[in-house]
């Protein structure tokens, strides 16, 4: 909202009720205030909504990413144990992943 729309808005609403008084412009300004409090928890709320959403779905991703890590890192152990074997060479155990290595 540009600066002049703010202020014409205002202005329209404290003119109306300006018109009965004190008591008037109080209530017309405590109106505005939570007309504009209102709206901006409204957008809060919708923010806090998106931010939820997109941790839910990167908590998504993140576990797929580490299922395939860990598929990634099966799937090359098994590869480099059939060059080894078709190379002839002799396999040593590997003490950490309990497979066989060079």
């Amino acid at each position: 909202m540009g600066l002049g729309n703010f202020v014409a808005q205002v202005a329209g609403d404290v003119v109306n009720y300006a018109q009965f008084g004190v008591a008037g412009l109080m209530g017309g300004l405590w109106w505005w205030e939570r007309k504009y409090s209102r709206q901006r928890e409204d957008e809060l709320t919708a923010a806090h909504k998106t931010i939820m959403d997109t941790r839910e779905h990167l908590s998504a991703v993140l576990e797929a990413l580490q299922g395939n890590t860990k598929v990634i890192g099966e799937f090359t152990a098994v590869q480099g144990e059939i060059l080894r074997v078709l190379r002839g060479d002799k396999p040593v155990a590997n003490e950490h992943e309990g497979t066989l290595c060079r």
